[in-house]
């Protein structure tokens, strides 16, 4: 049985990989979830069986000559994202019961590349939050610290990741709900485009922003998942026909001026944000300052939070009148929020969505990839964690990303002198998924920030 230390090698050189067949390294994940999983609560379902199957499908194409694109890489796949024969809770009471009868149509796509899917994760109630403090399932605990929150609401993804416990883990974000655990756990993680990768069967909150996508600690397999995922489904409403652009040679980044983005930040994380713009400079990239109107920001983030609380109202109206105990606390005070939006604050919402991404296209004209702080601090504490204000505290500066559409990844680029992680947010106009990612990995070539492990979780961390 593979041990930590030969399990963290694999992780954090791909190459290595195929040097062990895929049975025995589903078997040293599910080992290690078995003994490390606990302590963290990142996993709703455990999917042996499944792992087993799919490795033992991934050797015999690799004794056949014919290995796969993703050739037994281990997944876990966010609980409200379809795997068939198998429970999709949502992390609600509501659903706990709910089999699904087929795969969603990016688990079927990895499973067919090769991917080993070892279980489905915990997250936030109805993925609506930011803390994966769920009434149903538990606390999702952060490894760097089990006492702070890991993020939402895919935060059993970025725990999973940050704990060794798979390689890939596929999330949803509706308005950062898988760049906050990404900045909050230490990891990568990647918002596509919108309507890039199909959201069919997987469960949404807001069908106006909701995007399934990767995380991972580093952005090379990041892109390599997204590459499987990626596609145009005919049979995903959301879908949006395209093609991912290729890295240009020599980036523009831009960083914002104004407060929105750089204004009331920890300054830990300023200095880090900061000091990731001028390692890309130092890495051959042009970094240039661009003017981000500060109010029409503000306008794109309330105009997230309107829509997003209208549309999760619409979603669960019937459960939140008829059945209101099965649902916990704040997410029926989420829910009340969206009740009281009218139809006219919807409407102003969404034509500030329009003026933002008309906005936004003309800011990309200059730069290729726009470099913010993915949150404004560093994973607080659970004891202070009140779902709404922690939610607008954490999403303010992921928010106009997911209102324009755009693709954008957090990567680590420091930790805080407590340590606790820190993640810069890279963005790029749509269909530059790829773009992005190069950015994120010309960093992590230059720097080591995403294989920093977590002492709770690890013997040797560091």
């Amino acid at each position: 049985m593979l041990g930590e230390h030969e399990l963290r090698a694999l992780i954090d050189d791909p190459d290595r990989r195929s040097e062990v067949p895929a049975l025995e390294l589903a078997e040293a994940f599910l080992a290690r979830i078995e003994a490390v999983g606990p302590v963290v609560n990142a996993f709703i379902s455990v999917t042996p069986e499944i792992a087993r199957a799919d490795a033992q499908r991934v050797d015999s194409s690799r004794a056949a000559g014919r290995p796969l694109a993703l050739d037994g890489l281990p997944v876990a796949l966010k609980d409200n994202i379809d795997l068939a024969g198998v429970r999709t809770t949502v992390g609600s009471q509501v659903y706990a019961d709910r089999v699904a009868e087929r795969d969603a149509a990016v688990t079927a796509r990895l499973r067919a590349a090769g991917a080993v899917v070892l279980g489905k994760l915990h997250l936030h109630e109805f993925v609506y939050g930011v803390t994966s403090n769920n009434p149903w399932y538990g606390a999702c605990r952060n490894p760097w610290d089990l006492e702070r929150i890991p993020g939402g609401s895919s935060g059993g993804a970025g725990v999973a990741v940050a704990s060794d416990l798979c390689i890939g883990a596929l999330g949803s974000d509706t308005g950062g709900s898988i760049r906050i655990p990404a900045h909050l756990t230490g990891v990568t993680g990647l918002r596509p485009t919108y309507g890039a990768v199909s959201s069919r069967g997987a469960f949404p909150i807001a069908r106006s922003f909701d995007t399934v996508g990767p995380l991972a600690r580093s952005a090379v397999d990041v892109l390599r998942l997204l590459l499987q995922m990626a596609g145009y489904d005919p049979e995903d409403a959301r879908a949006v026909p395209g093609r991912l652009a290729q890295p240009a040679v020599g980036l523009r980044i831009g960083v914002p001026t104004g407060e929105w983005f750089f204004g009331d930040l920890d300054p830990e994380v300023e200095r880090h944000v900061r000091g990731a713009a001028e390692l890309l400079r130092d890495l051959g990239a042009r970094v240039i300052e661009i003017a981000i109107p500060d109010a029409a920001a503000a306008a794109a983030n309330d105009a997230c939070s309107t829509i997003t609380r209208a549309e999760a109202y619409a979603l669960h109206r019937r459960v939140y009148h008829d059945q209101p105990e099965r649902l916990g606390d704040d997410t029926v005070r989420r829910l009340r929020l969206g009740e009281q939006v009218t139809g006219a604050e919807f409407a102003d919402a969404l034509q500030a969505m329009h003026e933002w991404r008309q906005a936004m296209r003309t800011v990309l004209e200059k730069t290729d990839v726009v470099l913010t702080p993915t949150a404004a601090t560093a994973a607080p504490r659970t004891a202070d964690s009140e779902t709404v204000s922690t939610t607008a505290r954490l999403t303010r500066l992921t928010h106009p990303f997911s209102v324009a559409g755009m693709p954008a990844v957090s990567t680590p680029c420091g930790m805080t002198t407590s340590g606790l992680p820190i993640g810069v947010q890279l963005a790029g106009a749509p269909w530059a998924d790829a773009v992005v990612l190069r950015a994120a990995i010309a960093f992590q070539a230059a720097s080591d920030w995403h294989l920093r492990r977590a002492p709770a979780v690890f013997t040797d961390a560091g």
